[in-house]
């Protein structure tokens, strides 16, 4: 029978409360701020204590689970196991945005032209509001988005004009973008996009012009709050050119 060892149990139970608390913060972070609960940076802030808990937890959980092979230290071994896993999950996702966010450019105003960026009409009141606001970045940005993002280009379509608004508006609202606006003159659709986990607020502007027998659409996304959107706003357009063409 083995005896147990009352610094070494405390220690055990102090690895889990702190990798269950990782945790925690880390499943908060998100809806809290989605919420209105705190703000978003505290949100990220959240995300980054997680990460730096969860690290602790995790070495010493891994310290605890290496004196398992010892017979006399071989009580409870459930305990560091369970947090080391515990950990792993709190830490995962923090280190996934983190090299994503190395492996994008920092950037949050993203589009298909910048020698003329689609400009926003029905939103510039809430582009004024919000702390990236609505002016483009010029050269600055455009050279980060070269070299990040060297694939996105307008696409041109064989359709008029007319009938390739429509389709804009119906696959904006397809990817769950509320339309803000639409102006078939202008050849202009305003629509809000809201992130799943934190709830970040992304504006985006389709610009739709005749080009020859068919027509050229330019896309805007940019985000509202954030120095570094991590690829979403390049992701975002990506993904609407696809469905459109």
């Amino acid at each position: 029978m083995t005896t147990r060892i009352v610094p070494l149990d405390i220690a055990r139970a102090i690895t889990l409360a702190v990798a269950c608390a990782a945790l925690l913060l880390l499943l908060m972070s998100g809806p809290g701020t989605r919420l209105g609960a705190w703000s978003w940076q505290n949100g990220i802030a959240m995300v980054r204590w997680a990460f730096y808990m969860g690290a602790a937890a995790g070495i010493s959980a891994a310290a605890l689970a290496i004196l398992l092979l010892v017979p006399k230290f071989r009580f409870r071994p459930w305990v560091p196991v369970l947090a080391l896993l515990i950990a792993l999950v709190a830490i995962v996702p923090p280190l996934l945005l983190l090299s994503n966010a190395k492996a994008v450019p920092r950037i949050h105003d993203v589009t298909t032209d910048m020698a003329d960026p689609p400009a926003f009409v029905a939103l510039m009141e809430e582009r004024r509001k919000a702390p990236n606001g609505f002016a483009y970045g010029g050269e600055a940005i455009a050279a980060q988005q070269r070299a990040g993002y060297p694939d996105l280009k307008a696409l041109v379509m064989k359709a008029a004009p007319r009938e390739v608004m429509q389709r804009v508006i119906d696959e904006a609202r397809s990817m769950g973008w509320e339309v803000v606006a639409s102006d078939a003159a202008a050849g202009r659709v305003e629509a809000t996009d809201t992130t799943r986990w934190f709830g970040f607020k992304d504006d985006i502007v389709v610009r739709v012009r005749a080009e020859g027998e068919g027509s050229r659409v330019d896309v805007r996304s940019v985000s509202r709050v954030g120095l570094s959107d991590l690829g979403a706003n390049a992701i975002r357009i990506r993904s609407f050119l696809g469905r459109l063409a």
